[in-house]
């Protein structure tokens, strides 16, 4: 397990010699640009395992990507080894079918502390995931690109929420993401609702094979048989968010993979897009 060979594999070409802000940043950044949120070993065979060693070679050596525990894992390892201060978090998904928030370990994230300040950092979520660190210091608006982003405080519990293009400002709607405390956590800690994530009809990992990854244009998505592109807004768009879908035979699923997203696998791939079941138990 190489640090270099880590920020080769997610294109980070600057110095990382002292912890820094700008270093988190800029890897942070890095990462989502470079490596999927995906779940395509459930669908071909394989089983996820909280063992760091095992993450690296899949995402640095095999060029893979992963989902939260895998992405935010291995993060976690890299800014440990460039000296950062890191504490491993649980997080709860809110759930868009109940519109309830998930079990404690529902999600793994990062918190990092960094010239006197606490960062929120995320690199396994996905669409509406960020893509530079948050401040964790601040419950102000925090904008990045055609969202904006909140941290809002209840008591020892956190609350992320965003609000999209068309409804930004003080009467926009707010949406809930994810909600969690700040207690230290160990990746074992995980292993059981690991194991539930790739088990459960209520889970999406089961119920869809997908890989998505954030693009400078906007972001790249497979889902069972589509490829769905969207392009954030901008002058190009008219301030409009574009989203274009294409359906894929199932012949040409490795190959939009690799090409799109420099994924080759080495076992079949079973696609899927099945419906979620929602959970019986709702936190």
């Amino acid at each position: 397990m190489e640090v270099e060979k880590y920020l080769s594999r997610i294109g980070f070409a600057g110095s990382a010699s002292q912890p820094s802000l700008e270093l988190l940043r800029s890897v942070h950044t890095c990462h989502l640009l470079s490596v999927p949120f995906e779940d395509l070993t459930l669908h071909s065979g394989g089983e996820v395992r909280l063992d760091l060693q095992l993450i690296y070679d899949k995402i640095v050596n095999k060029r893979r990507g992963g989902f939260c525990y895998e992405n935010n894992g291995l993060f976690f390892w890299l800014l440990t080894h460039l000296g950062f201060h890191v504490t491993m978090m649980s997080g709860q998904v809110r759930n868009g079918i109940t519109q309830m928030f998930g079990p404690p370990f529902d999600h793994l994230i990062l918190q990092v502390t960094v010239e006197g300040r606490r960062w929120l950092c995320d690199v396994g979520f996905g669409s509406s995931g960020f893509s530079a660190p948050l401040s964790l210091d601040t419950d102000g608006l925090q904008e990045e690109g055609h969202r904006v982003y909140r941290i809002r405080k209840n008591l020892e519990m956190h609350f992320l929420e965003s609000q999209k293009e068309e409804n930004r400002g003080e009467d926009g709607e707010w949406t809930g993401i994810y909600k969690f405390t700040l207690t230290p956590r160990r990746l074992e800690d995980f292993t059981e609702m690991c194991q539930y994530h790739q088990s459960s009809p209520s889970s999406i990992f089961v119920c869809k094979s997908f890989c998505s990854v954030l693009k400078p244009f906007g972001r790249l998505t497979y889902i069972g048989r589509r490829l769905i592109t969207t392009i954030f807004p901008s002058e190009a768009t008219d301030g409009k968010l574009e989203v274009t879908t294409v359906e894929l035979k199932d012949e040409e699923i490795l190959e939009v993979l690799a090409e799109k997203f420099g994924i080759v696998l080495s076992s079949p791939l079973i696609p899927k897009d099945d419906p979620i079941t929602p959970p019986d138990v709702q936190y």
